[in-house]
């Protein structure tokens, strides 16, 4: 789809944002003394509708901020959970930080990785599950623990986390 916004008496062209997200976008905007303060805004606008982000609506989020398209792949590329490839319907985000690795982090991992027969990075064949490390998610006195989605996990053990999978379809 092909989108035309009117600014003043200038055309700006999107390939790849739909109306509702330049809509959402410009909301954003307004919140910031200058465009480009709401570059990751405008990242997490895009992923809300998409699931991630891709080069075509890197490039699209560059020209309606007023900013390369590097500039905006630089900032997404910083933030690990900004997804610059498609991922599964549910991300599971497992933390390698020093305390879950103490607290049997590895044989978690290597539990997971067999189970869903994927690494970090991959997708499941069905697309169900993305695995991806997560440096640190604040929860050390509870280690080891997960994200999946924007639910929280700890405590993790081999029972739990099968348990827990279950409930995500």
């Amino acid at each position: 789809m092909y989108w035309r916004i009117w600014i003043g008496s200038l055309v700006k062209n999107y390939d790849m944002l739909s109306e509702i997200e330049i809509k959402e976008i410009e909301e954003e905007i307004r919140q910031y003394p200058h465009p480009s303060g709401a570059c990751i805004d405008a990242l997490k606008i895009i992923q809300k509708h998409r699931g991630w982000v891709s080069d075509e609506s890197v490039k699209d989020i560059g020209r309606l901020l007023g900013i390369s398209a590097e500039e905006v792949d630089g900032v997404a590329t910083f933030y690990s959970r900004i997804y610059r490839k498609p991922v599964g319907r549910n991300v599971i985000l497992l933390c390698d930080s020093i305390s879950c690795m103490i607290m049997g982090y590895g044989s978690l991992y290597e539990y997971m990785s067999e189970k869903l027969s994927v690494r970090f990075g991959d997708t499941t064949d069905d697309g169900r599950f993305t695995l991806l490390p997560i440096s640190c998610l604040g929860d050390c006195d509870n280690a080891p623990a997960m994200m999946i989605n924007t639910d929280h996990y700890n405590k993790l053990t081999k029972e739990k986390i099968d348990e827990l999978l279950d409930l995500y379809k």
